[in-house]
């Protein structure tokens, strides 16, 4: 058995009710119910939460919502690890099917494909990997980054590569915050994600946009219409 878990805890402080916020036309928490949907990955897709609010969204939308997340597990102290391990241990409580993978999908995710789902999946299932994950490369050489000092100058984090040229030095990468895909033992014995048993589908930057301030919605809604337009969603 395949399992989308994707978490959805009520309170937002920055943006409050995020995950039911209207984004071009329906609560953001259907792309990423309809994106694993319309992949076809999945024998359940379950949305963890603590709001009986976002449990009748997301059942209107297809997802399932069999139990209503602990209110330890539901502040803002709370890791996505153990969001997940819940979900995983009620399942094998509830349901007799054994778990071969779960992709834990974040709820506002409106520019994930199903083909990500699928390479991360494929990616899962090579030999020795604990983990898969979306990510993209930094823009900017991050040997090339400055920090403030106490006294409100700059200096260099790595003074060395001040005049090395920026396509001489090795790319680096962040996480996406779209999805992780892994496997049951490692999401319940709490295995790091950010690891060498782990590997990365990469996702170009114009399909990459963190939304946490209402700055970020703006920005992530205009993107959307316009790769809506493109053909690129």
């Amino acid at each position: 058995m395949k399992v989308c878990i994707i978490p959805a805890r009520g309170g937002s402080k920055r943006i409050p009710g995020k995950n039911l916020k209207p984004f071009i036309g329906q609560p953001i928490i259907a792309y990423a119910i309809n994106v694993a949907k319309q992949s076809g990955l999945f024998d359940r897709i379950i949305v963890s939460t603590d709001s009986e609010e976002i449990a009748a969204v997301a059942t209107e939308y297809g997802a399932e919502v069999p139990f209503i997340r602990p209110s330890d597990i539901a502040n803002d102290h709370a890791t996505t690890l153990d969001v997940i391990k819940h979900a995983i241990e009620w399942l094998n409580d509830h349901d007799q099917s054994r778990i071969e993978a779960v992709c834990c999908l974040y709820a506002t995710v409106p520019f994930t494909r199903t083909s990500d789902l699928e390479e991360g999946l494929a990616l899962l299932q090579s030999e020795g990997t604990k983990y898969t994950f979306a990510s993209t490369r930094f823009s900017f050489p991050i040997q090339r980054s400055i920090r403030m000092t106490e006294e409100g100058n700059v200096e260099m984090f790595w003074p060395e590569h001040f005049s090395t040229r920026s396509q001489d030095l090795e790319p680096a990468y962040h996480d996406a915050g779209m999805f992780y895909w892994g496997t049951p033992e490692a999401f319940v014995s709490g295995l790091p994600i950010f690891a060498p048993h782990s590997k990365s589908v990469q996702i170009p930057h114009f399909r990459v946009q963190d939304i946490d301030e209402p700055d970020d919605w703006l920005r992530a809604e205009m993107l959307y219409e316009i790769l809506s337009k493109r053909g690129e969603l």
